[in-house]
Order: C-alpha cells, then structure tokens, then sequence
C-alpha cells in the first residue's frame, strides 16, 4: 500500500534556525528528498517567497508566523515547532486555516532541568561573583553569604514537565519542595502543593519559573510579587521573556532583598547570533544571563528533531494528528484496502449528516470514518472503498464549510 497519494519527490519541505540533523534524516529516510534548510529565521516576507508551493515548515522560536503568512501559504500542510512553544505561530489563523501545528512539549525537558539546577548551586554559592573577581585578579575568597542547597526550600512556579523534573533533581540534593500550579497537579516524591502563589514567594529560599507566557503570567513576578519573597531569596526564570518585570527585579536586587537570579529568556531577544544584546541586569552583582539556551543540548535537539518530524510524517501519510495544537487530534493507524480521505472544515451544524448523505446517495461505502472537533473546526478521516475514492474527493470538496480536503492514500 502507498503511504501517501500525492508523490514523496513532489512533497516541498523547509526547515528553518539550523534545525537537527535528525529532523532531515527522518524526512529523507521515509522518502522524502525535497528538503530546504536555512540556518537562521527568516522575515515575514521572505518567508511567504520561500513558502510557495512548501507543504511543511519546520521552525524554531525566532521565526514568527503570522496571519499574513499563512494567508499566503496556500499548500501548506503543517507546520513544525521543533522547540517546547508555539506562540511564534498565530495558532487562531493556522486553525482557521486547517494547518496542523506540531511542537515537542517534552523532548528537552531534562536539558533545562539540570542547568536550572547548576544555576541554583552557583547562585547560592555567589560563584558569579568570585568568577567576575578572580578574572580580574582578585582572589575573593569568602563564605559570607554562601549556602549549601541541603535543607533549603525550593519554590517552583508551574510544575508541569521541566517543573516536576527540577523537583526530583531538588530533592535528591536534600531540599523541601513547594510548588504552585494554576492546574491541580499531583506531586512528584514528596513535594508539596500549595494553593496561593504567594506561599511559595514567603516560603521559598529559591524560586525558579516554569510558566507558559500568556494574558495571565505576564510580568507575574513584578514589584509586588518580589516583595513577597524572602529576604535574600534567589530568583530563576528559564520559562518565558515576559514572565518576570526586569525593572522591578534590578530594583529588588539593587536592594538586596533578592540575593541573585538567573535569566535565560527575556522580553526582546536578538534575531540572531552575535547580535547585540542588552539588558537592565547586566553587570549587577550575583546575577547568571544566558542567551535562551535552556532547552540548547546536542541530545535535546537531536531528540526535538525526531520527535516533530514523526508527528509531521504520520500526519502527512496516514492523517494522525496526534500532539496537533489547531488540527483535533487523532491517532490513527492506516487502513488496508481503502483509500483514506481527510477533510477538514468549520465547525458548523450538519457537516457530518451531509458527508454521509452525499457519500451514501451515490452508493460509495464508508469503511471507516473518524470525527474530532474543536471550537473552530472538525476534522473527519475517512477510510473509502478504493474503486470509489476519487468520485468521493470530489464530492467532499463540495460539502459546506469545507476548509481542506486532501487524500492519502
């Protein structure tokens, strides 16, 4: 059985940011040998020229795509995050569109977790300092102010995947663990939930962030909130840039209420490498900055590129749309002898009842039909007798509300 109707050598693929290599062995080794790659992002309107005719685009978080985008991008199937966010796409347009939007929530958790965990020793142990120091010759050798991370506790803000991970890791270095989560979250080991998020602000020596950025986590650490922590509490964001109001944190640590931080995402960000970067903490003391290289690990975007290619195979070959954030999710496994028909369409009343009457008016039999929906639209797979499957496509295109209708096989 073919895997897909329309021919693999046809199929336009672009990666963009310097995606993984195992990303492009994925695509090549199932077949595919049309694939584009760029090492950077690209602008709006380069963007809608390189995606003429594209079928699947891959990104990272620099590139932002937008309504216009997509308007232009008439073949474009699905598109591929291969990072843990998607708000680089306008996922509303991409849903009204029927473009299947894939990402990998999971694949670099472990990355961020261990450097969330070697930034919490170098901080409590003002390693950033005494680095600064002995590069310029001074040997700054002091315990004043320095602590073991045994017996102190850990506030994590957002325990979900890399949250729960820093908490195991906390753990096994001697520490309480308190989170808070908007969501009821059963605890890992023996960490404990807390119901307001300023109980862990007043319990915590160490706070880090794990927020996805969105109308309710913006600037959730702000003046209020800082003063809320501890007294020489530590502060660590490798969630999202417009988590945490930068201002009123240089302020907090001018002060000294908060002893030192470490940010890996900020409000702005250059578009690319060597470009110059500023921000209001720089040179303040006891203060880690990296360039959002949480999730950066030679293994987490090895396994970012494997996990974002499958899902955009699977949904390109068989219709599975597992892990889809616009496209309702399916998982599916192909059907022998039929022919298997997506269609995607505005979620209005009486599609389903018209598919079936159009289908079963003209005697074409249904093998196997599945239907998920969301708010915006429907997403129906049908598996067709084969010596019938063309007369059904078109019949199918002419159902009301239809957005995309394709066939696989």
């Amino acid at each position: 059985m073919k895997n897909t109707s329309y021919p693999k050598t046809k199929i336009k693929i672009l990666l963009l940011e310097n995606i993984s290599e195992s990303a492009i062995k994925e695509f090549t080794n199932s077949g595919y040998v049309e694939v584009k790659t760029f090492k950077g992002a690209l602008e709006e309107e380069e963007l809608i020229k390189q995606l003429k005719d594209v079928h699947l685009l891959g990104i990272r978080s620099k590139t932002t795509v937008t309504r216009k985008v997509l308007e232009k991008a008439e073949k474009l199937l699905g598109i591929g995050c291969f990072c843990i966010g998607v708000n680089q796409v306008d996922l509303k347009v991409a849903t009204e569109k029927g473009v299947a939007v894939f990402n990998a929530p999971y694949s670099n958790t472990r990355s961020v977790a261990e450097l969330v965990m070697g930034l919490m020793i170098m901080l409590i142990r003002k390693v950033p300092d005494k680095n600064k120091a002995a590069h310029e010759g001074i040997w700054l050798k002091d315990a004043k102010g320095c602590f073991e991370m045994r017996g102190k506790t850990l506030g994590i803000i957002g325990y979900g995947n890399i949250g729960s991970q820093v908490s195991v890791l906390a753990e096994a270095f001697g520490m309480k663990v308190v989170f808070y989560d908007v969501e009821r979250k059963l605890p890992v080991g023996n960490a404990q939930a807390v119901s307001k998020l300023s109980d862990v602000l007043k319990q915590s020596d160490i706070v880090t962030l794990h927020v996805p950025s969105d109308k309710t986590t913006r600037n959730l650490i702000n003046a209020t909130t800082l003063a809320q922590m501890k007294k020489g509490a530590l502060l660590l964001n490798y969630s999202r840039g417009d988590v945490v109001d930068l201002a009123a944190l240089k302020k907090a640590l001018d002060k000294g209420h908060i002893a030192g931080t470490a940010i890996d995402v900020f409000p702005e960000e250059p578009e690319k490498n060597g470009a110059a970067f500023h921000s209001e903490l720089q040179n303040v003391s006891n203060v880690m900055l990296t360039p959002h290289i949480g999730g950066s690990t030679e293994e987490a975007q090895f396994n970012i590129g494997i996990d974002v290619a499958v899902k955009m195979i699977n949904y390109l070959e068989n219709g599975s749309s597992y892990g889809s954030h616009t496209v309702p999710s399916l998982n599916l496994s192909p059907q022998a002898n039929t022919h298997r028909i997506l269609h995607i369409h505005r979620n209005i009343p009486g599609v389903l009842g018209e598919i079936n009457t159009k289908l079963s008016s003209h005697n074409i039999n249904i093998v196997g039909q599945y239907l998920k929906t969301n708010e915006q639209i429907g997403y129906v797979v049908l598996d067709i007798e084969s010596k019938l499957s063309k007369e059904a496509l078109s019949l199918l295109k002419e159902v009301k509300g239809s957005i995309k209708v394709r066939m696989l096989y």
